[in-house]
């Protein structure tokens, strides 16, 4: 078998073992031989794909060899420093980062592949991947998509590290804007094939004879789509507040999937299209999901909240009395309670404070009590992200339950934990209208005989909404360090 045939194989083989690999990431139970699958059908492909360009090079095989060993030593250890050094919290803004970086790689591909097919001067190789029409339809394309997950992500990453501002950036007129920048792009792709027409390259005439002035002329329209793209990619991103933040990390990761595929199709690898496709559907699909646990609509977020009218503002000042609590109090009632349930959000992970939770409640479990852990769909903010951090805490996967398995027991249950969560146990979702959160589906804690919430200060949340279960009459505030407070409790029983 050739070299090419065996890479096919490589390819077919990595691409199972991807689809085998989001199979396994649907379910906890199989969450570790999911990403080990991943993992090795990542290493199949990396392999295969050094493989063919050491075939196709048309540099000494030592060469090509000597720069691919240092782009893996350099992609190595940065992405191992990175491994080892992030904190959980900060996983979020960690993988917008990466998406930035695969939206920048498509537009680097891109316009490498523009340059090398129709450039002036070059053989036309972007007439041998299927014709010189697609091909550039191919590469403007990559571009465009690529440029807006680029700024887009970077964005994303900004709200979510803290550096620029969660709130929704609204301009006047936004979503003419951005529709003026669609439309913008569409009349750029037009001038842009037809420069590339006027040379004969989209029509195959100048295959093998190099391209022509118009292709060289094709680079004005591309760079003028690439800046319009850079702006509606930033645009679409701060124009989405910060509570719906997760959401956008789900909807980035199906851009840069997109983006991969886009990729894929300028360097005629087929495995790169198939890895990104399935990235793009499965960030898509998530982010629906996503968006129904929200109660909002999937347009409006990818679009940048099109059609949404701003919600008023909120203030960080109390709407009324809260009651206090200490960890011994609250010891006392746990002991006393026959079911429990803990509602952890992103003030836990912030907290570290998984680990004695699950001490907690492998004590109540000994006592006898029922305790169970309720994660809402956006707890944290990122998809999945707590029910990561339980299982690292070695919780068990049945007493774990998502919002739809767990919000019609909290009216029977004695006691509910709330700890670091705000906006996902916010009844202004139910009771206001005019909130920003309305509509939002969300953990019905105050239905409970008792509610202790673990808080380091009454600040309104992520979203910057004002959370009235803060003051109602069964709820009770204990504030300081989430993971003191419950190591407190732990030593109380």
């Amino acid at each position: 078998m050739t070299t090419t045939g065996l890479v096919q194989g490589a390819s077919v083989v990595a691409a199972v073992l991807f689809i085998l690999s989001l199979a396994g990431l649907s379910r906890q139970e199989t969450a570790k031989r999911g990403v080990n699958l991943g993992m090795a059908g990542m290493v199949l492909a990396l392999g295969a794909t050094i493989a063919l360009a050491l075939v196709r090079s048309e540099r000494p095989v030592g060469v090509t060899a000597a720069l691919i060993l240092l782009v893996l030593v350099i992609g190595a250890t940065v992405g191992t420093w990175r491994a080892r050094s992030v904190e959980m919290t900060q996983m979020p803004e960690l993988i917008a980062l990466l998406h930035s970086f695969v939206g920048l790689a498509a537009v680097l591909v891109g316009f490498g592949s523009y340059l090398t097919a129709y450039s002036p001067g070059a053989a036309g190789e972007g007439h041998a991947t299927g014709g010189g029409t697609v091909h550039a339809v191919e590469i403007y394309l990559g571009v465009l998509i690529g440029a807006v997950t680029f700024t887009g992500s970077l964005v994303a990453f900004g709200k979510l590290s803290g550096r620029l501002r969660s709130a929704p950036v609204t301009l006047p007129a936004r979503n003419w804007l951005n529709l003026g920048v669609v439309v913008a792009c569409a009349v750029l792709l037009a001038w842009y094939l037809g420069a590339l027409g006027t040379g004969g390259g989209v029509t195959g005439g100048s295959a093998g004879g190099g391209a022509g002035a118009g292709e060289g002329g094709a680079v004005v329209p591309l760079l003028l789509m690439t800046v319009l793209a850079l702006a509606l990619g930033w645009h679409l991103v701060a124009a989405i507040g910060g509570g719906d933040m997760p959401v956008v990390v789900s909807m980035l990761n199906s851009y840069s999937g997109w983006a991969a595929a886009a990729a894929g199709f300028m360097l005629g690898n087929d495995l790169l299209i198939i890895t990104g496709a399935l990235v793009g559907s499965s960030g898509a699909i998530l982010s629906y999901i996503m968006c129904r646990a929200m109660n909002r609509s999937f347009v409006s977020v990818i679009l940048g909240g099109f059609g949404q009218a701003a919600g008023p503002a909120s203030s960080d000042g109390h709407d009324g009395e809260h009651r206090e609590t200490t960890p011994p109090a609250v010891a006392d009632q746990l002991v006393a309670a026959r079911s429990v349930i803990i509602a952890p959000g992103y003030g836990m992970a912030v907290a570290k404070a998984q680990y004695p939770v699950a001490d907690l409640a492998a004590k109540l479990a000994e006592r006898g009590v029922r305790v169970r852990f309720a994660i809402h769909p956006v707890a944290g903010r990122l998809p999945g992200h707590m029910n990561v951090l339980l299982a690292e805490a070695k919780v068990p996967y049945d007493i774990v339950e998502g919002m739809d398995e767990i919000n019609g027991d909290f009216g029977e249950t004695d006691v509910v934990l709330v700890i670091g969560a705000n906006d996902t146990v916010n009844p202004a979702a139910q009771e206001d209208p005019g909130s920003p959160i309305a509509g939002m589906p969300v953990l019905e804690v105050w239905k409970a005989r008792d509610v202790v919430v673990f808080k380091r200060s009454m600040a309104t949340g992520y979203a910057g909404v004002q959370n009235p279960l803060f003051f109602k009459e069964n709820t009770a505030m204990l504030f300081g360090d989430a993971k003191d407070r419950v190591e407190e409790i732990l030593k109380a029983l």
